[in-house]
């Protein structure tokens, strides 16, 4: 966690970014009224114009009039958040300069923002009901606690549109380097309905169902493996006791695990966006906005050191 000298650079950070914002809140200030408030005249003023024209019962109603009001509302729109994109530029720019001060305890620290995670292609799909879609917020990687991890907001769904979007997963995953490689896949998901599971049974012949002898974790939880001689022993022993440890700390969604040759995945449903910045209107405090960040970094990479303990051996864990 940080240190004093720590906090005193991120304190300085903070003042950088308040004469910024101060400064970009007044030009966003003029921005958008100007921007906008000269559509309406446009408006206005054609609409006006319109009407030297216009069957006198239709003034104001008529189809060019219609036309022109809804032209008007979709260019006012554009350019409202045309007038905002400073202050959208300022709170991105400061995050990629902030955030390697912020989490400057983790070693070798990487941020980045809306690219594909390099360890997503290596989670298994059934960890996430083997999603379609995806798309990925804050993504920050580096070394805890001696091992490499890269930690990432996904949001993941079925459904090319809005109106079919299924989400399958939405919160924090945390890729780490697993202590010992395990050798296949083994995930522990939430449990499905039975025809879910009939029909993905159905296609994903290589996994096998495990039981893991405890009934609250397997009314709560699948266990797949590809390898059930190496997985039974975890299900049943680490895996069933890291599972109920996570149950009393992640309630309202049950957390979900993954094994995969060398990498091990922790997956923490939540809705709360962890690394979000106030409002531009709102001023930057420490004690409110990032030493919240802070906590939850450090609570979820210490979560991950524990989960980690699954696969590794008895010494080990």
């Amino acid at each position: 966690m940080p240190d004093e000298t720590d906090i005193a650079a991120i304190r300085k950070g903070i003042e950088a970014y308040e004469a910024a914002r101060a400064s970009t809140l007044r030009q966003v200030r003029w921005r958008t009224p100007l921007f906008v408030g000269l559509v309406l005249v446009a408006v206005a003023l054609i609409a006006w114009l319109f009407n030297k024209v216009a069957d006198p019962n239709e003034q104001w109603f008529s189809t060019p009039h219609v036309f022109l009001y809804i032209i008007g509302f979709v260019t006012a729109i554009l350019l409202y958040f045309r007038a905002i994109r400073p202050a959208t530029r300022l709170q991105q720019s400061f995050r990629e300069t902030l955030m390697p001060i912020i989490f400057g305890f983790i070693g070798d620290m990487r941020y980045q923002h809306d690219v594909t995670p390099n360890s997503f292609d290596r989670l298994p799909r059934e960890t996430v009901g083997g999603a379609s879609m995806s798309r990925f917020d804050d993504i920050i990687s580096g070394r805890y606690d001696g091992f490499a991890f890269e930690l990432y907001e996904a949001d993941l769904w079925d459904g090319a549109s809005t109106k079919t979007k299924a989400t399958t997963f939405k919160g924090v995953i945390v890729a780490f380097e697993a202590i010992e490689p395990f050798p296949g896949i083994l995930v522990a998901t939430r449990r499905t309905n039975a025809v879910m599971g009939f029909f993905r049974g159905m296609f994903a012949s290589k996994m096998q169902d495990l039981s893991s002898g405890v009934p609250e974790l397997d009314a709560a939880y699948e266990f797949r493996t590809d390898n059930v001689e190496a997985a039974r022993p975890l299900v049943m022993g680490r895996l069933a006791q890291a599972l109920k440890w996570l149950g009393e700390t992640w309630p309202d969604d049950p957390a979900r695990v993954a094994l995969n040759g060398g990498d091990g995945f922790l997956l923490l449903p939540q809705a709360k966006n962890f690394f979000e910045l106030p409002e531009i209107s709102v001023p930057l405090d420490y004690t409110r906005h990032v030493a919240p960040m802070i906590s939850d970094m450090g609570a979820m990479l210490a979560t991950a050191a524990l989960v980690r303990k699954i696969g590794g051996r008895d010494a080990a864990g």
